[in-house]
């Protein structure tokens, strides 16, 4: 027992300087008013997410029309902003799949790749308004606002299918195939941002919950994005969350942890991980938060949009920074 009491100082200092410990101040305080440009955003994000999550609904294994409404969708919005869209095509259970990538090309380095996706499909019976069209919502935004614009890196916009089960976390899944193949092919992925439900936030105390041990250092209310990823991906955590610190006015949470730790390798991530790419998740925690999620009550009315347009303005600085202006 004397052991174990002191070895437990230990353990909860490792956590908290390996996993909590994030550079900047996390923002708080009264949130300010929208700028004009904001509330633009706003207005087009709410739009994404009612012709996704209300318009087209459900988006899953068993409404595989769908499926291809949505891949539709994304594709026109894409090329409307300039890009040239490929659909890279895979197949599963029987049917033809498609991940859908649009590229700004860098500069002096574009042979080092920066990847922003989100996934466009839903649970069965789910019309996803926050996982996954608030995501998919934003990865069209950031693409948006940096299109015609030069970075060093190439950035690539994609929007992944399957990542819902059955195919989660199988061969199936569109992130899978996208990061395989870009391993094989030896790309430079130097930084993988997954955009995973990033719509519902809540303000009340115990609103917020995590899995053990990051609920002994997180406050309980679902106020705020949350940053995470790997330990391997710690140095990328860390730069992304000091970038969105230093511009954006909203709460934010920043976790590097070891990937068994439950919800932390649960999206499109993972995938890249597994090949050996720096990757993390921006989210809202989903199932840890949001008590509608894969229910046929994840609607567009459950979001929180000006904290979602918040969030997604403060998202364009980090994915201008890691791509190098």
């Amino acid at each position: 027992m004397l052991l174990l009491l002191s070895i437990l100082p230990v353990f909860f200092l490792a956590i908290w300087f390996f996993t909590v410990k994030m550079p900047g101040r996390p923002f708080d305080g009264p949130l300010p008013p929208l700028t004009s440009a904001q509330q633009d955003l706003q207005r087009r994000l709410e739009r994404h997410v009612e012709r996704l999550a209300k318009e087209i609904g459900e988006r899953s294994d068993r409404t595989y029309a769908a499926v291809n409404r949505a891949a539709a969708y994304i594709d026109s919005v894409l090329r409307s902003l300039g890009y040239g869209v490929t659909a890279l095509e895979f197949s599963a259970h029987g049917r033809t799949y498609r991940n859908l990538e649009a590229v700004l090309p860098g500069t002096n380095r574009r042979h080092e790749v920066v990847v922003v996706g989100g996934h466009y499909d839903t649970a069965v019976e789910a019309p996803g308004a926050d996982d996954n069209a608030s995501g998919v919502a934003g990865v069209l935004e950031l693409a948006r606002i940096l299109a015609g614009t030069h970075p060093a890196r190439t950035i690539r916009f994609v929007a992944f299918a399957n990542e819902e089960p059955p195919n989660f976390p199988t061969a199936t899944m569109g992130s899978r195939h996208y990061a395989d193949a870009a391993a094989a092919r030896a790309d430079r992925i130097v930084a993988m941002i997954s955009v995973e439900s990033i719509g519902y936030y809540a303000t009340e105390p115990g609103t917020q919950r995590y899995p053990f041990p990051l609920n002994l250092a997180y406050p309980d209310r679902g106020d705020f994005i949350g940053f995470v990823g790997n330990l391997k991906s710690r140095a990328l955590v860390r730069r992304a969350i000091t970038v969105f610190r230093a511009h954006a006015r909203f709460p934010s949470q920043g976790a590097a942890a070891p990937s068994w730790v439950p919800g932390v390798w649960w999206s499109d991530h993972w995938s890249f991980w597994r090949v050996g790419y720096p990757a993390i998740m921006i989210t809202n925690t989903a199932v840890f938060r949001n008590p509608f999620y894969h229910t046929a009550l994840d609607t567009p009315d459950k979001l929180d949009f000006p904290r979602m347009t918040r969030v997604v303005d403060g998202m364009t600085a980090v994915v201008r920074a890691l791509a190098g202006g």
